[in-house]
């Protein structure tokens, strides 16, 4: 194995110029692959503040998915079908890691490529593009958790990430690794959403604060129910811990009118909820303010 992998982004955003520059920075080759009218005036350093140093990274562009050993998917979860456009040649990729919020993707990629290459993997961070090439990562951590499968690939990027600051993880039980987080974003994304409130305020205020630990424990109860293994408690104490000036993904997308993740954060509970039986007024109640602030015209509770 040659001494850096050969990797590329695909959806060069918060989370993924995130990656793209630390991966960058450790020395690897790194492709951010972005929109051909983009192409011509996108900047070939990317340019990184975060609480693990602020740096600047020779970077490569492209309009399509080069050959590599690792493509990193980290588009919007209403954005990824159309960005597969620009992946012409499965072939001359290694692996597939999709970085995006939700659950589904994962059968969606597992469907149009070769299963085994599709590494489930999480992040949990919050980072922003705020130009082409620039990137701010705002929150103090950065956790990337990757299932075991990708262990004997990956290590090495995981090792040189940890370095930079990253707190990264294999993880073996696939079930575990993806509900583990959608439980606590669905409860961060929903109640910061449909408040309008940043993490501290939700945990200062008694009534959004309640209804944030009731979404956890209904997405507990889903996730469990769909086989992994994870104790809502444990979640509510990571939780309460959080950084009070964070604000969610979704919540900005709102804000500046974009369509919202809302089928891939909250879809998952709502579907696992009518297949086990399992009552989750809370997360309704969150999904129907969300569409509200949203200007929704389709519900996801039709």
């Amino acid at each position: 194995m040659p001494d850096h992998l050969r990797h590329a982004i695909l959806g060069a955003g918060g989370v993924g110029g995130l990656i793209g520059a630390c991966i960058a920075h450790s020395g690897a080759p790194i492709t951010l692959v972005v929109r051909r009218e983009s192409l011509a005036a996108y900047p070939r350093q990317i340019r990184l503040e975060s609480p693990f140093g602020n740096f600047s990274a020779d970077v490569s562009t492209a309009a399509e998915v080069p050959p590599v050993d690792v493509l990193w998917i980290t588009v919007k979860a209403t954005q990824l079908e159309p960005a597969l456009a620009a992946l012409t040649n499965p072939n001359s990729v290694k692996a597939i890691v999709p970085l995006l919020n939700g659950i589904d993707h994962l059968a969606l990629l597992r469907s149009k490529y070769a299963a085994e290459h599709v590494i489930a993997a999480t992040i949990a961070v919050e980072s922003e593009r705020i130009a082409p090439g620039h990137i701010v990562h705002r929150s103090p951590f950065a956790r990337l958790n990757v299932s075991s499968a990708g262990r004997t690939l990956l290590e090495g990027t995981l090792d040189d990430l940890q370095k930079i600051g990253f707190e990264c993880r294999f993880i073996d039980h696939e079930p575990t690794l993806m509900w583990s987080k959608l439980v606590f974003l669905a409860a961060f994304a929903l109640t910061t959403t449909a408040a309008d409130k940043t993490t501290g305020k939700i945990l200062a205020d008694p009534t959004w604060r309640q209804l944030g630990l009731s979404c956890i424990r209904e997405a507990s109860a889903v996730a469990v129910a769909e086989g992994a293994k994870l104790d809502a408690d444990a979640v509510i104490a990571s939780v309460v811990k959080m950084p009070g000036n964070m604000r969610s993904s979704m919540q900005k997308d709102v804000e500046q009118n974009r369509t919202p993740e809302l089928d891939a954060i909250a879809g998952p509970i709502l579907r696992g909820a009518q297949r086990h039986g399992i009552e989750v007024p809370t997360t309704k109640k969150l999904v129907a303010e969300v569409e509200r602030r949203a200007g929704l015209v389709s519900s996801l509770l039709a």
